[in-house]
């Protein structure tokens, strides 16, 4: 900024008997360095509660359908095989779409993009309670749309926490952030199931959400900042708007980390398993009840669904204490091995394979001791998601972590959860219980 010449100790020229002086049309400005981004502690902790309750809805409002398959197969007079492809068809918008909101949310409004997606998928619900036996093929299309309204809330949801929180703090919080996912699925299966027992017509589940998800705009706009990128670790560059790389340079990078890399495929593997297990489940569980003469077959709407209640139960007890089990186990084993969090996830997914197992083999002759092996099978699938997660949001640096949530923290089951990659590779598995 200053003319050729020599400079004296604060960058100022020198004049010719040696002394400091300013050329005023010689010099530009100093530099400004903006000030950090910074918010208070009570502000952070009440966005993370408005944050946890619409993750709570958005986990809902996924698994509410599988509280009542029964009474949609009935009603559109679907097969197995096509009701599974209701799951394919909202878990193929979600994968399409989530990579595109991940690179929206790194260089557009985050809350705009969450206020985007809680009222996508709230006014699809409602919509889709509407639709007619003979015009089915809109209610598949209405699936698809509420994937895509799913994939921008949890692709830009946890970077926003993230950029609130740092290091531990980061992990705790995190922590009960995922301990909603479990408690909002197993409260879909029970919502869903619960209403169609009181009113006798499950579409009235689909309509109760839109009014809580109009509460959560309402608190996402007035109570849940948008931090700078990197604001938790005050990088200045990455907050302040400095020069980003492309959005293949950062799928470069992450492709280069093979810790991510693995623990990306790794995941979803367990979800290839476990994405079926969440939708079928409560119908697998009629259907036992009804080859040991406990219930009969259901022909017309509604449907018993007291199976799909005591799967939600399951799902909430499991997943709230698995979850924050396995945040503590990593936590504290971490500081003895730094390994912890990959040894975490191996482990707990080598113990659900025989309790998956003899859940389904045990069902024909014992139908108390399947619903205790798919306790023991859900608790350890929970024990391993926050760490598995934990490796995604490790790994990648801060301006890196929109790029991979789509990529990766997407396809961490997070206790039965498909995602991004996952639905891949769970799509013929759902399809094909029949």
């Amino acid at each position: 900024c200053v003319q050729p010449g020599t400079e004296g100790p604060q960058g100022q020229s020198l004049g010719k008997d040696g002394h400091s002086g300013r050329t005023g049309s010689s010099q530009c400005a100093p530099p400004t360095m903006p000030s950090p981004w910074s918010l208070h502690l009570w502000k952070a902790y009440l966005a993370l509660a408005v944050l946890c309750y619409i993750n709570l809805l958005n986990y809902m409002n996924w698994f509410i359908i599988s509280g009542v398959l029964l009474d949609i197969q009935k009603f559109f007079h679907i097969s197995d095989s096509h009701a599974g492809l209701l799951h394919t068809v909202f878990i193929g918008f979600l994968l399409l779409s989530a990579p595109v909101f991940g690179y929206l949310g790194d260089r557009h409004s985050r809350k705009a993009i969450l206020s985007f997606g809680v009222l996508l998928w709230s006014v699809t619900g409602v919509s889709s309670s509407f639709i007619s036996p003979q015009h089915s093929w809109l209610f598949f299309l209405s699936r698809g749309v509420m994937g895509v309204g799913t994939a921008s809330y949890s692709t830009i949801a946890p970077t926003v926490l993230s950029d609130l929180f740092v290091q531990d703090q980061r992990t705790r919080m995190l922590g009960l952030f995922y301990v909603f996912i479990p408690v909002g699925s197993g409260l879909g299966y029970m919502l869903g199931s619960g209403v169609t027992e009181q009113t006798g017509d499950w579409r009235w589940a689909l309509r109760i959400m839109p009014c809580l998800g109009a509460v959560a705009v309402i608190l996402l706009i007035l109570l849940v900042p948008d931090p700078p990128r990197g604001a938790a670790e005050k990088q200045v560059g990455v907050a302040t708007g400095a020069p980003r790389s492309s959005w293949c340079q950062d799928v470069r990078d992450l492709w280069r980390n093979s810790s991510f890399v693995w623990s990306t495929l790794g995941v979803t593997c367990m979800s290839f398993v476990t994405g079926a297990l969440g939708f079928w489940i409560p119908k697998f569980l009629f259907e036992a009840r009804v080859v040991h003469g406990l219930q009969l077959p259901c022909f017309q709407e509604p449907c018993n669904s007291e199976d799909s209640l005591i799967f939600g139960l399951l799902t909430v007890l499991t997943g709230f204490f698995g979850v924050i089990l396995g945040a503590e186990a990593s936590r504290r084993f971490k500081k003895v091995n730094p390994r912890a969090e990959p040894l975490i996830c191996a482990t707990n997914l080598l113990a659900t394979a025989p309790c998956l197992y003899l859940a389904l083999i045990l069902a024909p002759t014992s139908l108390l001791a399947s619903y205790v092996r798919v306790a023991f099978q859900l608790l350890p699938a929970a024990l391993s998601s926050l760490a598995a997660l934990g490796l995604s949001f490790h790994d990648p640096v801060a301006e890196l972590r929109r790029t991979a949530m789509p990529t990766a923290a997407h396809s961490v089951p997070q206790h039965r959860r498909l995602l991004c990659l996952a639905p891949l590779s769970s799509v013929p598995l759902g399809s094909q219980v029949s």
